[in-house]
């Protein structure tokens, strides 16, 4: 397993600025850009000289750390910045009929994590290939809003790039513009999450499946799609979901099983913990109750690591413990 990165959670529990969301440019960037350091746990002898209010500093540091969502790479998320790779590679000099990929599985394995880490690699590799240059915009991050329309849509990807939308302007008046900065920026890699909030078995689902088709003929990028469980809720079906099939190839995400992966992605995750009374290898011995307490949900594991990292700095036990982790509490699906 390679080593992580902490990350801005890419989640929608991100940060509260409304520019630094992901569904921004600006937000995607500082995504891009953000690499915190990591907090230097200090001996107990160095930690007796801090003044009360060096020592507050010292524990926000921390608290923040572990706050932050951490990135594994796990095989869905190698396997999909691979895979997206290799596509963007292929489409380089296609003039249509480009090559897509979409993401697939229950809530909470990861889909969105491993669209992301695509998107940030991607735009790395971008702007190490071209120094200097602010005009480019590489890749573009949207979600599909519920019930979306296709003017909803179109207004998703004006709203990432910053630009003015007037409220009787019509779907071609967003579309234009949209497609004019997109191909003079060059972008390469479009990432659409949330797919699943399109039902191809309504007219307004169909009309945006139309509306995406539209969007990737006229940008010359690589388009990646994210949603839970698409291919079971008729994204595939039909004369609309047959050209889908045929142009997508699809990553199946499921909860991580009880295997070697997990005992590694458990290790990672400790390994990444900044707590003094904490005792090496307390959560890997208790891999088995903690793949059953989370049914391999990545998502549920990091929120009850770190809940119990800071409830660990907060009470001052500076320890994770079963006690400490069954007094978590999750969401209702792993619960249940």
């Amino acid at each position: 397993m390679t080593q992580p990165h902490n990350l801005l959670s890419p989640s929608a529990d991100g940060p509260d600025e409304p520019d630094l969301h992901l569904t921004t440019l600006p937000g995607w960037r500082a995504f891009v850009a953000d690499q915190p350091l990591i907090p230097h746990l200090l001996s107990d002898a160095q930690r007796a000289e801090l003044s009360p209010a060096e020592l507050t500093r010292y524990d926000e540091d921390r608290i923040d750390h572990h706050t932050r969502l951490l990135v594994v790479a796990t095989s869905v998320v190698q396997h999909t910045v691979t895979t997206g790779r290799r596509l963007v590679l292929l489409n380089r000099h296609a003039v249509s009929a480009r090559r897509g990929l979409i993401v697939s599985g229950p809530a909470g394995t990861g889909k969105t994590t491993a669209i992301t880490q695509l998107g940030r690699s991607h735009e790395l590799l971008d702007r190490a290939r071209h120094p200097g240059v602010g005009d480019r915009i590489p890749v573009v991050y949207i979600t599909v809003p519920p019930a979306a329309t296709p003017r909803m849509v179109a207004v998703e990807f004006a709203r990432f790039l910053g630009l003015p939308i007037r409220t009787r302007s019509n779907i071609t008046d967003i579309l234009e513009p949209v497609c004019g900065v997109l191909t003079d920026a060059r972008v390469g890699l479009v990432l659409v999450d949330e797919l699943h909030n399109i039902s191809l078995a309504t007219r307004s689902g169909a009309e945006v499946a139309d509306t995406l088709k539209y969007f990737s003929e006229r940008i010359p990028a690589t388009f990646v799609y994210a949603g839970i469980n698409v291919e079971r809720e008729g994204l595939f079906d039909g004369t609309r979901g047959q050209q889908i099939a045929g142009r997508f190839t699809l990553i199946p995400t499921a909860p991580l099983p009880y295997n070697d992966e997990w005992q590694g992605l458990l290790a990672t995750l400790e390994s990444s913990l900044r707590l003094h009374n904490h005792k090496p290898g307390t959560l890997t011995d208790l891999d088995r109750y903690l793949h059953d307490r989370t049914g391999g949900m990545i998502g549920s594991l990091s929120h009850l690591i770190r809940g119990a990292a800071l409830d660990a700095i907060l009470t001052g036990s500076e320890k994770i413990t079963r006690k400490n982790l069954e007094a978590i509490p999750l969401d209702h699906s792993s619960e249940s």
